[in-house]
């Protein structure tokens, strides 16, 4: 768990010398409402890409919270409603200044085994609802960015994924996949729009981050996989274990999806699929998010950001651990690994095959 805001360093932001513009997906999420306070007090200018659904349904617990913030924060405080705008998330030509910053993050984590996602049609179909979201949907968005981005001689990607992205987790293996796969895009991507003075960041806090802020859909469990008769640690145990720590609270449910919590001792009960947005105080949320939005503030715009940043003591000390295996695996077989090499020969020439075979 992210350590509490207390703790965390006021946002610093990198030197510049007018203000930037960040088109912010997700923009009606937690995280996007986090760092668009931060960066509109700033002085930059924040496009929020979001859903329609997102921002206008009335039953909608974030669509409250985001007009909240927007009625009490963006049209009171001097200068913000001029700076702040509300965009489609694939359109970036709607602004009076070019977008010199932009800020992915995954608005999906689909919960369930590979055995439980493959037993029906519905719900084989949330693995693609995974990968439009956190996989096409940022290569949309990030193509539809590049364009104005290369005119205009400079830019900052941002992706927000998590450290997910380092290694699997039991029963969030499409959401992995989908980090694991966006990751790959972007390390691809960064070297092709290097020479436009373009940059690409990957940011990586706890898992928790993008996924209790985001909408959760979960799978019914097979009874294979109920906590006794696997003893793996399976995600769908450990979020609703995060969420009750958390104290969050259940709303009414609109069309299948609920602003509420995931309980972790209702969740192995579902019979059917069920999407869920977890209900966090501002509390809670500035507990989990200080870390993270405090590394997009740092990093953002920076002349020279890294191509990954790993947020948090904890987020570190998982991705090293995951490391060091790499490391002793290699070591461990490295005599199997250089076997084959082809010590002397010419590698260009065929090899003879063993006689006998």
């Amino acid at each position: 768990m992210s350590k509490p805001a207390s703790t965390v360093p006021p946002p610093h932001f990198p030197p510049h010398h007018e203000s930037r513009v960040w088109l912010l997906s997700s923009g009606a999420s937690p995280i996007g409402v986090a760092l668009a306070r931060q960066l509109l007090t700033h002085g930059d200018h924040v496009v929020f890409g979001t859903k329609a659904k997102e921002v206008s349904d009335p039953n909608s617990q974030r669509a409250a919270d985001f007009s909240s913030f927007w009625t009490e924060e963006v049209l009171v405080k001097e200068g913000w409603k001029d700076r702040a705008k509300v965009r489609a998330v694939f359109s970036t030509k709607h602004h009076r200044r070019p977008v010199g910053l932009m800020s992915p993050s995954a608005g999906l984590a689909i919960i369930g085994t590979v055995e439980e996602l493959g037993a029906s049609p519905r719900t084989c179909a949330l693995i693609r609802d995974q990968f439009e979201t956190t996989y096409f949907g940022h290569i949309n968005l990030i193509k539809a960015a590049l364009p104005p981005m290369r005119h205009r001689g400079r830019g900052h990607i941002i992706l927000l994924t998590g450290i997910s992205g380092h290694l699997g987790t039991p029963g969030l293996g499409m959401y992995c996949a989908s980090q694991w796969a966006i990751e790959g895009f972007c390390d691809s991507l960064a070297y092709e729009i290097a020479p436009f003075n373009i940059r690409m960041t990957i940011v990586q806090p706890n898992i928790e981050i993008n996924v209790l802020t985001n909408q959760i859909t979960t799978a019914p469990q097979l009874p294979q996989y109920a906590p006794e008769n696997n003893a793996a640690p399976f995600f769908r145990d450990i979020a609703g274990s995060l969420l009750n720590r958390l104290e969050a609270v259940a709303s009414p449910s609109v069309d299948g999806v609920v602003d509420g919590r995931l309980s972790s001792s209702s969740a192995g009960e579902r019979k059917s699929v069920v999407s869920e947005y977890p209900q966090l105080s501002e509390q809670m949320k500035n507990g989990l998010l200080a870390e993270t939005i405090h590394a997009l503030t740092a990093i953002g715009g920076h002349e020279n950001p890294p191509a990954r940043h790993i947020v948090g003591h904890e987020a570190v000390g998982v991705v090293k651990e995951k490391l060091k295996m790499v490391s002793e695996e290699l070591e461990d077989f490295g005599e199997v690994s250089y076997a084959v090499d082809l010590d002397g020969e010419d590698a260009s020439s065929p090899q003879r095959m063993p006689e006998g075979i």
